[in-house]
């Protein structure tokens, strides 16, 4: 069991990691900000 937890772990890390050197991470992050925002402009109408 410890070891699938730490197999899962270094995943996730070496995954983040990966991620956050990447430009398209500033670009996702953008799409999702717009996309929150005509949300929350549906939701108000």
């Amino acid at each position: 069991m410890l070891s699938r937890m730490t197999k899962l772990i270094v995943i996730t890390f070496l995954t983040l990691a990966t991620l956050s050197g990447c430009n398209t991470t500033r670009g996702f992050g953008e799409d999702v900000q717009h996309l929150g925002g005509k949300i929350s402009h549906a939701a108000s109408k």
